[in-house]
């Protein structure tokens, strides 16, 4: 089982649309997938069609140790996946965790009990760096970054590059970054282009070949409860996502 979180403090860059879409790639290539939703606003859990207000277990109380995964785990109608969902209560999880033992990595405690049943587990996390992030970062294996193509995004990624390094070294030997998606590209602005040859130079091979394209479609899709691979496979961002589920296997296998 590998735990991939997909981080980045900067908000509105799509973290919960690729790491529903890429849950979704991934199950069609018969790999057996959880997603956990670790931010409190459920986005993960909705897309991927799951009632947050329905559910009656979450991260939430998976985190405290009041419930294990197995239980807590809602399969998506869609998706073909498992998800770990999330809604409000867990913004009170984290007053609830500064007082406990070990509270860095109750979430890497928990997956320990259910390695034999996945193969990926995505964590989509909170777009600051606070304790849930930090619990996401504990567990896993491996970073990957959803990153627009402009200046801002550059900013926000030494920042990040930061946080990741000090996790690496105090709390998480295992943690490396995957790579950098890029996502909601638009070939047609120059800008984008040249922030684009900026992250293959400095990067190299850091980058995943696969670019996400701006696309309605996959806009659309949480509308209706169902990753945009699952709503509408023909279109251009689905399509994206099915071939950077494929890249996410193959560096996975060159990985082990």
């Amino acid at each position: 089982m590998r735990i991939f979180c997909i981080a980045n403090q900067k908000g509105g860059v799509g973290k919960t649309t690729t790491a529903v879409n890429l849950a979704a790639g991934l199950a069609e290539q018969q790999q057996r997938v959880l997603l956990v939703d670790l931010d409190p606003q459920g986005n993960a859990t909705m897309g991927s069609g799951i009632d947050k207000r329905a559910v009656p277990l979450t991260i939430y109380q998976v985190l405290l140790g009041l419930a294990p995964v197995r239980d807590a785990a809602v399969r998506s109608p869609a998706g073909g996946y498992d998800v770990l969902p999330a809604n409000r209560e867990l913004a009170g999880a984290e007053v609830e965790l500064v007082d406990l033992e070990l509270r860095e990595t109750r979430l890497k405690q928990a997956l320990q009990l259910v390695t034999d049943r996945y193969d990926f587990v995505l964590v989509d996390c909170p777009p600051s760096l606070s304790l849930l992030t930090l619990n996401g970062l504990c567990a896993a294996h491996g970073v990957i970054i959803p990153m627009q193509c402009e200046y801002f995004a550059l900013e926000g990624l030494s920042d990040l590059v930061n946080t990741i390094k000090r996790v690496h070294a105090n709390l998480n030997a295992d943690l490396t970054i995957i790579g950098l998606l890029r996502v909601m590209f638009d070939p047609r602005m120059t800008l984008q282009q040249q922030v684009s040859d900026q992250l293959e130079s400095h990067f190299g091979d850091k980058v995943f070949r696969t670019i996400i394209p701006r696309n309605v479609r996959l806009a659309e899709a949480p509308s209706h409860g169902m990753p945009g691979v699952s709503f509408d496979r023909a279109a251009r961002g689905a399509q994206s996502y099915i071939a950077f589920g494929a890249e996410m296997i193959e560096r996975v296998r060159r990985l082990a």
